[in-house]
């Protein structure tokens, strides 16, 4: 075994009141090993002792509450799996029922005729009579009252529970473990921190999470805890920042005569003041001397790809290179194809290169590339390949950056061996601040948060499956104005078959509906190969079909101006981020545009809150918090990122002015103090210093 160098590094089988089979089970279970892995295991709720309500005070809104009375009589009823104890419990104020389902005859032993019992549990009501379902009795006569106060519920697992290792048992062992610990429990914030947010201290802040004396105190532990987790994971993500600028120099780029020439004499229309915000944010990060590392975040239409192709007339108007990299074949050739005409209007040459680029024409780009000839490359992962060498690449712009990995933005990085290029990564799919703040906070963070003038907010309509002649009569309207139409169904992993079915069923059904030769339709999936895909696509665009049925495959990026209706099938099965982004598809031209969402009636609460704020906003920004607020950080980012599902305590959904408050601190610290070396800094460098040797959660107790 390695040395101890903590006590928080003491294993568990340490702690008397586990042992040693009740300690292999939290290993197993829990993945709880030490001292340090079981108390930072915070209970995730609490149940309130802390008073005793009257039977007359019961109502169903209560998640739990706790009675004291007598048991006047009890019996067992039904058979089978609907056999059940009975009791009846009466205070003086009103009388209720106590049943249980399971363990029946053990139950019915331990009962005492008019014994005086507190039950605990959720009260239910039927037909005006409240009863609570396997209650937790405890006799007053036979053991000392329950203590009122907070109980911590721990999350636990069903073979725990079989073997009577609950939160109570847990709760046991936390108590013990909290004394012997106290000693060893060191301060991990600076005291000017601790007194500007009147925080408690670490110890009580452990204490009471655990053990809370009263409501108050724990909400304070809560707070302190998550001002505590927050700061060190801002604090690792702006010293990242900050070593990154300080290690990797940047191209300068200052000569802005070529963009100044396409913006007054090229540029065919106005730009937003968010737009000219941001070029001036990156301007400033090109004048540094540093390496930029920029998130653009931006609603769907919003123009990021034109602030995009500006940042790159710097980067060429200072004897440089730029890259565009997208995720999908058609969106790169979108992007080629809508920044080819400026190119060549300005005398600059810019290729593609994606995955069907055959031999011959990757032969000339990569010669174009090394002799300086090509000055913007767009392209797929291709991008990445080694033979993809330039003559000085200034400038990487990832789009739709959430598809591609940290080592493929590395590996862009490599493309230039004198000088790191600057990094700019865009994405569609607004980000909650305080996401962004925790998930890219080692990035600078542009926001376009303005859509260009004369676009026409999209009407977004909520219809059920009843309205559909009345749907496929709006849709026959706009095809006779000359409109296209897409009609999107789901693609839920699970059940590719079924999704298949679903998008058949409705392409015969539409066919049925909208029979050629007045109407031409098209199809879109997952399962077609990537030409056939694209042929498909490049049929919508040029109004060869009038309506496409299509999974979500059409989700990201492609723009057909002319099409203004997209109908959602089964939009139930989507999350609020990708109606959005599907919404998006539309509303491109100048004409008003719809979003239709069919539903059949089962809908649940979240749904209906989908839908609800798809009908009452565009905004982007808004739906992202809704999202937040409903799905959590973990959904919204799919994978294990570090620095967000490393997070105990704090939840990013209802955090943000803690989180805000935290990212401001550490801010400053590091501003003032940056290797921390100041006396007052010492509890931070402390820990710090501790983690670096134990872990990589830098809220973590060490």
């Amino acid at each position: 075994m390695t040395e101890r160098t903590t006590f928080f590094d003491t294993p568990l089988t340490q702690l008397r009141s586990l042992g040693p089979q009740r300690t292999e089970l939290l290993n197993k279970e829990l993945n709880l090993f030490t001292f340090g892995d079981l108390i930072q295991y915070y209970p995730f709720r609490y149940d309130d002792r802390s008073r005793y309500y009257t039977i007359s005070e019961l109502m169903d809104s209560m998640s739990s509450a706790q009675v004291r009375g007598r048991l006047r009589e009890w019996f067992v009823e039904g058979e089978g799996p609907k056999k059940r104890l009975v009791g009846t419990f009466t205070d003086g104020t009103g009388t209720m029922s106590l049943v249980w389902f399971q363990g029946i005859t053990y139950i019915e032993k331990t009962l005492r005729r008019d014994g005086e019992y507190i039950a605990y549990g959720k009260p239910q009501s039927f037909n005006g009579q409240f009863s609570i379902i396997h209650p937790e009795l405890e006799n007053t006569a036979t053991g000392p009252a329950h203590e009122p106060g907070f109980y911590p519920v721990y999350n636990l697992t069903e073979k725990l529970r079989r073997r009577h290792l609950d939160s109570k048992a847990i709760a046991k062992a936390m108590r013990q473990l909290l004394e012997q610990a106290w000693p060893h429990i060191h301060e991990t914030l600076p005291a000017e921190l601790i007194e500007k947010y009147r925080l408690i201290s670490k110890r009580d802040a452990i204490w009471n999470i655990h053990l809370p004396q009263h409501q108050g105190w724990l909400k304070q532990a809560q707070r302190r805890l998550k001002f505590e987790e927050l700061f060190y994971n801002q604090l690792r993500l702006i010293k990242n920042k900050l070593m990154q600028k300080e290690e990797f120099p940047g191209q300068i780029f200052r000569d802005t005569t070529l963009m100044k020439h396409f913006y007054n004499e090229l540029l065919p229309f106005e730009l937003t003041g968010a737009q000219q915000r941001v070029i001036r944010e990156l301007y400033a990060d090109f004048l540094t001397g540093k390496q930029m590392n920029r998130l653009l975040q931006g609603d769907v239409g919003s123009g990021k790809t034109i602030v995009a192709f500006i940042a790159c007339l710097m980067a060429i108007g200072n004897g440089a290179q730029a890259c565009l990299m997208a995720p999908t074949e058609i969106l790169a050739d979108q992007h080629y194809n809508g920044l080819k005409p400026f190119a060549d209007a300005m005398g600059l040459t810019i290729g593609i290169l994606t995955g069907s680029t055959n031999k011959k024409r990757r032969v000339v780009l990569h010669e174009e590339l090394q002799s300086g000839k090509m000055h913007v490359l767009v392209g797929t992962h291709a991008l990445l390949e080694d033979a993809v060498q330039y003559k000085n690449l200034g400038l990487c712009i990832i789009d739709e950056q959430h598809r591609f990995g940290v080592a493929q933005r590395a590996k862009l990085w490599g493309k230039n061996e004198t000088v790191p290029p600057h990094i700019l990564v865009m994405t569609a799919t607004p980000i909650p601040r305080t996401l962004a703040m925790t998930l890219y906070g080692n990035l600078d963070v542009s926001t376009i948060d303005e859509l260009p003038k004369g676009r026409k907010p999209i009407k977004t309509v909520h219809k059920f499956d009843k309205h559909r002649s009345e749907v496929f009569g709006f849709m026959r309207q706009q095809l006779e104005l000359g409109r296209q139409v897409y009609v999107v169904y789901p693609l839920i992993e699970e059940s590719e078959k079924l999704d298949y079915k679903d998008l058949m069923d409705g392409y015969e059904s539409m066919q049925r509906a909208f029979p050629r030769p007045q109407y031409e339709i098209g199809i879109l999936h997952g399962k077609m190969l990537p030409y056939e895909k694209d042929d498909e696509m490049k049929r919508f665009l040029k109004r060869e079909t009038q309506i496409l049925v299509a999974t979500t495959v059409i989700e990201v990026g492609v723009n057909v101006p002319n099409a203004s209706v997209m109908v959602i099938e089964s939009a139930e099965r989507f999350g609020l981020s990708q109606l959005h982004q599907l919404r998006g598809r539309v509303g491109r031209g100048a004409e008003q545009s719809y979003c239709i969402m069919m539903t059949g009636y089962k809908l649940s609460s979240d749904t209906r809150t989908r839908l609800e704020t798809m009908v009452r906003t565009n905004n982007g920004f808004e739906i992202a918090d809704v999202d937040l607020q409903l799905r959590g950080p973990g959904d919204l980012t799919g994978t294990q990122q570090s620095g967000v599902m490393d997070l105990m305590i704090a939840d990013l959904a209802k955090d943000g002015p803690i989180l805000t408050a935290a990212r401001e601190s550490a801010q400053a610290i590091l501003q003032e103090d940056p290797e921390l070396i100041l006396p007052q800094h010492a509890p931070v460098r402390n820990q710090v210093d501790n983690v670096r040797k134990h872990g990589n959660n830098w809220g973590r107790i060490s």
